[in-house]
């Protein structure tokens, strides 16, 4: 069973070279692959688990933020190796979607409106598996640019 969870169909697609370059490493041709699957299909599961936890983990080493916006809060994550730091927007008033927040208004407008809070969590599990968590629960992977704008606002 796959420590995150199995590839999509389209997303083996899209790693389609990668993953013929994991299954020649692991000594199984082509027409091996084929055979397999037809006449051995929990073996051949068993190997796309692999593949997708490989997959994964490459992916959420790399991840350094991650963003969760709602009409009411956004939530803006630092992802670093032991901790989280995070930073969270929510809007003072609920008529007042925070679709329609913009970064260029003035600190003035964004303190009279919103409400910015600020502050760190070690993970409770390992680094990745957390990550997967979250983005299994709507955030989003992101550059971090949201993140950085609003932490220098808290200071």
């Amino acid at each position: 069973m796959a420590k995150y969870r199995l590839l999509t169909k389209e997303e083996l697609e899209t790693f389609e070279k990668e993953f013929v370059d994991y299954l020649v490493v692991n000594g199984i041709a082509a027409d091996d692959w084929v055979k397999m699957k037809s006449e051995e299909p929990d073996k051949a599961e068993k190997i796309v688990d692999l593949f997708s936890d490989v997959i994964f983990e490459g992916v959420l080493r790399k991840v350094k933020f991650l963003e969760l916006h709602t009409d009411q809060y956004i939530q803006c994550i630092q992802c670093l190796d032991e901790d989280m730091n995070t930073v969270i927007l929510s809007s003072k008033n609920k008529s007042f979607s925070l679709k329609e927040f913009d970064l260029n208004k003035t600190s003035e407008f964004v303190r009279e409106n919103f409400d910015l809070h600020s502050g760190t969590k070690p993970y409770s599990k390992r680094r990745e598996l957390e990550i997967f968590e979250l983005t299994e629960r709507g955030y989003q992977i992101t550059t971090g640019d949201l993140f950085k704008s609003l932490i220098l606002a808290t200071v």
